[in-house]
């Protein structure tokens, strides 16, 4: 008898491996390339350089997604269906960094080198902190996750990434938002395996004709776009490494490693294979690794992306070979821009209609995981849920709250995720004290055994 092959590890049919690849990739597309485009705008770079930040970024976004997903040697990849992105905690900073003439780009390039360097030094360090996360703290950040997500959705499916920007609202694009949710929605209810599982990419290609035949998708830059380019290392030339810029990168990083961590948590629910130690720190290390490969190929710090586990939880397909397939994808995009043109081509408001089912899909499964922990006999856990959520929604409904605060703060009160989580930790201590490893570890395993039924 052969030992049954856990989901997670299951190679897909090569067909299928592509078109639920070719969704991670349409989910992360948008995100992937704004970082880029908005430190290429604060550096005032030419287009065609802007360009090979995109295309540079869509590569390294690859390597750094086969890394993850697949696994490379003992020490990098939690080997759970993650793709990989620039993370936007670092926009701030390295907006600042663009701004000084004595750093620019070199300088941001630097920082980001041994911000991965560090990254992957650490890991061991924040991967120890999983005995503080119980239930009642990954329940309220996978929470807080879908929360903080479901912004970016409602904002895509208005037709801009924020609201001041030229079409925001178009009643236009709220129609085609809400097409392709009544798409994706009716064919998850009555369409089942492989056409049901790739509900979210009918859907977007649907919403992608009817925004065409209203003249509203244009395939310009596709026609201009060259067919392939070539990425090599320091293309801008050789980083810059000054000590305050390198601190203040580290210091994202941690940012990014703690939201990473309620990501690869979260995927451990969802997918019935619970994180331990050992794969927090693979993933984690490959956060840094990530981010060391994108300083030298002309790009920015990396993280997983948590649109991505939205689109696990609504299609249910937990092999990591889809996001391997993906990977390979982002990683020919970043060598023939032509590929990269047509995904970067499909209108916000068409991902938009998909952003708001994937995102509450996250936001689902900490409801789920907080719906398990016990209220009745300890009512300090209702504390904790209540003031986390509270802190992590300062960001969202109040952005100037900590506007007399320091601006180093920024990556840290700017992000509701980690003020959501640390508040989680803190009190959780404070009301219940640490839990051992052994006793966290196993209310992991019990969500994942829940989770594994449930599918």
């Amino acid at each position: 008898m052969q030992p049954t092959v856990h989901p997670v590890d299951e190679v897909l049919p090569a067909p299928k491996l592509l078109a639920f690849g070719f969704q991670h990739v349409l989910v992360m597309y948008a995100g992937a390339v704004a970082v880029p485009l908005i430190i290429g705008r604060a550096l005032k770079l030419p287009p065609e350089q802007v360009a090979l930040l995109i295309n540079a970024d869509l590569f390294a976004c690859g390597i750094a997604t086969l890394i993850q997903s697949f696994g490379a040697g003992p020490y990098f990849g939690i080997r759970l269906p993650v793709m990989m992105g620039v993370t936007f905690a670092a926009v701030s900073p390295m907006v600042a960094m663009a701004n000084n003439p004595d750093l620019g780009i070199l300088g941001i390039f630097g920082s980001v080198i041994a911000a991965g360097i560090f990254t992957v030094l650490v890991a061991p360090f924040i991967s120890r902190l999983l005995p503080f996360f119980p239930k009642v703290v990954t329940g309220t950040i996978i929470l807080m996750i879908g929360i903080s997500l479901m912004r970016v959705g409602v904002n895509w499916a208005a037709g801009a990434p924020a609201p001041h920007l030229p079409g925001y609202g178009d009643s236009t694009h709220l129609a085609v938002a809400a097409f392709v949710m009544a798409v994706i929605l009716l064919i998850t209810k009555y369409v089942k395996g492989f056409f049901g599982n790739i509900a979210v990419l009918i859907g977007i290609v649907a919403g992608c004709l009817v925004a065409v035949a209203l003249g509203k998708m244009s395939f310009t830059k596709v026609t201009n776009a060259s067919w392939f380019d070539i990425i090599v290392p320091f293309q801008f030339g050789i980083p810059k490494f000054d000590f305050i810029a390198i601190v203040t990168m580290c210091i994202v990083m941690i940012v990014v490693m703690i939201e990473s961590a309620g990501m690869f948590l979260a995927l451990g629910e969802m997918t019935g294979k619970p994180v331990k130690r050992d794969d927090m720190t693979r993933g984690l290390r490959t956060d840094g690794i990530g981010t060391f490969i994108g300083g030298i190929f002309n790009t920015f710090p990396y993280t997983s992306f948590s649109q991505n586990v939205g689109l696990v939880g609504v299609t249910g397909v937990r092999s990591r070979y889809v996001c391997v397939a993906g990977g390979l994808i982002m990683l020919t995009m970043g060598l023939l821009p032509k590929l990269g043109a047509l995904v970067e081509s499909v209108p916000l408001f068409v991902l938009g209609g998909a952003g708001i089912v994937m995102f509450g899909m996250v936001a689902a499964t900490g409801v789920r995981i907080l719906s398990d922990v016990d209220y009745k006999t300890n009512r300090n856990n209702m504390f904790v849920v209540a003031i986390s959520i509270g802190f992590g929604m300062i960001p969202l409904v109040a952005p100037d709250f900590f506007k007399s605060l320091p601006k180093s703060l920024d990556p840290l009160l700017h992000s509701g995720i980690l003020l959501s989580a640390i508040s989680a930790v803190v009190l959780n201590l404070y009301f219940n004290g640490a839990k051992n490893e052994e006793a966290s570890l196993e209310e992991v395993r019990e969500a994942a055994m829940q989770a594994e039924a449930g599918h």
